[in-house]
C-alpha cells in the first residue's frame, strides 16, 4: 500500500518591517497628527501662529528700539517695542535698591546660589558633603549681601531686592519646608491622637488663609508678641511665614503619596523585623516621594512665583523692583516691555524646574514604567 505524499508547508509571506518610533516624523505623527481630531487642532493652531507671528515679530524686533533712548521709544510707541526701558533700568530691576557701586556682591551671591541648586539636581553630587556645601553657600551668600565682614560695606536687609531676594526667599523656604512637610505628613498618619491633632490643626489653619495674610501676620503682628525691646529682622519673619505656608501645602502632597502606597509594603518591611523609622526611611518615604514628584514640583514652582507677594511688607523682589524702576515718569509708559522681561526670567526658571521634574520621573520610574 503506497504512503500518501507529505504535503509541502506553505511559506509564510514576509511581513513589513516595523514602523519607526524615533525621529522627527514619528514624533509629529504621535503628538500632532494622531487622528483626525488632533490633526484638526494642530492645523488650527498653526493657522493662528501664521497669522500672529508676523505682527509680533515686527513689533518686537523690526520696529523695536533696543537702546536707552527715551525719545526714540516715544517715536515708535504705536508700532514697536521699547526694550530701552530694560537697557536703562535692568540693574534696578535685577538688584532693587541695593547700593549701585556694591551690586557685584548680590551678583556673585546669586550666581553661587543658582549654581548650588543646579549641582544639587545631579545625582553625581548627592553625597554626604552636599549638606556642608549648602551651609557654606548660605554663609557666603549672607556675608556678601549683608556685609560688615572682610571690609565689605554693611547693607541692611531692607535694601535687599531684585532677583537675589527672589532666589533667597524661594530656595531657603523650600529647603526648610520640605523636611518639615514630611514630618507633618507622617504626623497626620500617626496613631498618637495629640500629634495627629496638632498636625491637622496646623495644615488646616495655614491652608485656610491666603499667603498675603500669613506674610502680614509675620511682618506686622508677630513683633507685637515679642518681649519689650526685642526685634526680629523683617526678612527672617517673611522667611518663617513663607516656610510655614509652603510646608502646609507640601505636607498634603506627601500625605497623598503615603496613602497611595500599598499597605503590603509596610507589612513586608515589618515581617523582616524593621522598626518604624527603618520602615519609614527605607521603604515608605522613597516610594511615596517618587509617586508625588509632579505635585511636589508644582508646589515648588508656585512657591518660587509667590515671592512676588513680599512687596506688601516693603521687600522688593524681582516684580517689586520692576515697580520701582517704572516709578520713573520717563519710562512708565513702557511698563509692558518691562513686564515681559520679568516674565521671561520667571518662565526660564519655571520651565527648567518643569523639565527637571520630567527627567526625575523618568529616572525614578525605570523599574515600574511600561516599555
Amino acid at each position: 500500500m503506497t504512503q500518501p505524499a507529505a504535503s509541502q508547508p506553505t511559506p509564510v509571506a514576509s511581513r513589513p518591517p516595523p514602523r519607526r518610533t524615533e525621529g522627527v516624523l514619528p514624533w509629529l505623527h504621535r503628538n500632532l497628527f494622531d487622528g483626525w481630531f488632533n490633526t484638526l487642532i494642530t492645523l488650527i493652531l498653526l493657522t493662528l501662529l501664521v497669522l500672529a507671528l508676523p505682527p509680533v515679530y515686527r513689533w518686537g524686533i523690526v520696529n523695536a528700539v533696543f537702546g536707552a533712548d527715551n525719545n526714540a521709544c516715544r517715536a515708535v510707541a504705536e508700532t514697536g517695542a521699547c526694550w530701552g526701558v530694560v537697557a536703562e533700568k535692568y540693574r534696578l530691576i535685577l538688584f532693587g535698591r541695593y547700593p549701585f557701586e556694591e551690586q557685584w556682591r548680590p551678583l556673585i551671591a546669586c550666581a553661587l546660589m543658582v549654581a548650588a541648586v543646579a549641582a544639587s539636581c545631579w545625582r553625581v553630587f548627592w553625597k554626604a558633603w552636599l549638606a556642608a556645601f549648602w551651609l557654606a553657600v548660605l554663609a557666603v551668600f549672607i556675608v556678601l549681601m549683608k556685609g560688615g565682614w572682610f571690609g565689605l560695606t554693611p547693607v541692611e536687609t531692607s535694601r535687599w531686592g531684585g532677583f537675589p531676594l527672589t532666589v533667597l526667599l524661594s530656595t531657603v523656604s523650600l529647603m526648610v519646608a520640605f523636611p518639615l512637610a514630611i514630618l507633618v505628613a507622617l504626623g497626620r498618619q500617626s496613631r498618637m491622637a495629640g500629634v495627629r491633632t496638632l498636625c491637622v490643626l496646623y495644615v488646616e489653619l495655614i491652608r485656610g488663609v491666603p499667603l498675603i495674610s500669613v506674610l502680614f501676620m509675620a511682618s506686622f503682628m508677630l513683633p507685637l508678641f515679642m518681649p519689650q525691646g526685642s526685634t526680629i529682622d523683617v526678612l527672617v519673619r517673611v522667611l518663617v511665614g513663607m516656610t510655614l505656608f509652603t510646608a502646609a501645602y507640601l505636607a498634603e502632597v506627601v500625605r497623598g503619596g503615603l496613602q497611595a502606597l500599598p499597605k503590603g509594603q509596610v507589612e513586608a518591611a515589618q515581617s523582616l523585623g524593621l522598626g518604624y523609622w527603618q520602615t519609614t526611611l527605607l521603604v515608605v518615604l522613597p516610594q511615596a516621594l517618587r509617586l508625588v514628584v509632579p505635585a511636589t514640583m508644582n508646589t515648588f514652582i508656585g512657591a518660587f512665583k509667590d515671592t512676588s507677594l513680599v512687596t506688601i511688607v516693603s521687600l522688593y523682589d524681582l516684580t517689586g523692583a520692576l515697580q520701582l524702576a517704572l516709578g520713573d515718569a520717563n519710562w512708565r509708559k513702557f511698563f509692558f516691555e518691562g513686564q515681559l522681561f520679568v516674565a521671561a526670567i520667571y518662565f526660564v526658571f519655571c520651565y527648567a524646574m518643569s523639565r527637571y521634574s520630567l527627567w526625575m520621573e523618568r529616572h525614578l520610574n525605570t523599574g515600574t514604567r511600561r516599555q
